[in-house]
């Protein structure tokens, strides 16, 4: 058996993420079989005890995910091209009414907030921002299995087989894509629900089988629904909220 990374296993078992277990050893918050990590890069054996001081877990505890309504025009993460981030809508005027998280803004909760799962320019709906990486690593990483489901409106003519080969059958740059469930929801909408998120993967998917795609909406993420928040408003995920 050989050692790993500490860094690497605390991620693996969904302690935090490789950066903040780096954070952690850093300052001495990781024990493995009771004693205190004392350098990074420092390795275990895949069997052994790890656990996270108190200090760690509070920092867990209290860092916060956010849950946007995106509208088009607004990138999910770095400004480019001119368009601003969709981290510019979260300020006190824009959090829902119906926000019922008992936490008051405080400008801390806008540092370090990673997106989980991206929205193109053109597309709206449930945008997810969080500071802790279990969330992220558990939507986003590459073992993430959790649902994503949208609404999406198109335009064209479906060949007989083309609602079959969107719910299997189709790649995207050379490589095949996961099974997804895709049904019509009226004459001009489709229902999608993915396991996997490649680059304009839907419009591309629909592209592919003769649709033009003129409207995306993410309506949940998991068992996280975008529900009733309204557009360009966002509120704190609930402790009793799991994706």
């Amino acid at each position: 058996m050989e050692k790993v990374r500490i860094s690497k296993l605390m991620s693996e078992r969904g302690l935090c993420s490789r950066r903040e277990a780096d954070s952690y050893i850093e300052r001495g918050w990781v024990r493995v079989d009771g004693e205190v990590v004392a350098e990074l890069g420092a390795r275990a054996f895949p069997d052994q005890v790890i656990t996270l001081e108190r200090a760690a877990q509070a920092r867990q505890t209290s860092r916060v995910t956010i849950l946007i309504n995106k509208p088009i025009g607004y990138v999910s993460g770095q400004a480019e091209g001119g368009y601003q981030p969709a981290v510019v809508l979260v300020t006190p005027r824009s959090r829902a009414a119906n926000d019922r998280a008992p936490l008051r803004f405080e400008r801390a909760h806008l540092q370090g907030l990673a997106v989980a799962g991206r929205l193109d320019i053109d597309s709206t709906g449930l945008l997810v921002l969080t500071q802790d990486g279990r969330i992220a690593k558990h939507l986003i990483g590459e073992d993430s299995d959790v649902e994503k489901e949208y609404l999406v409106r198109v335009q064209g003519r479906l060949g007989p087989n083309g609602l079959a080969l969107l719910n299997h059958g189709l790649s995207l740059d050379g490589k095949a894509l996961r099974p997804a469930y895709v049904e019509w929801q009226n004459d001009d909408q489709l229902r999608f629900i993915l396991r996997e998120g490649k680059k304009r993967q839907i419009r591309r998917m629909c592209e592919l089988v003769g649709l033009k795609v003129v409207g995306l909406k993410r309506v949940r993420i998991g068992r996280v629904a975008l529900a009733d928040l309204p557009m360009g408003q966002w509120r704190y995920l609930r402790d009793n909220e799991k994706f």
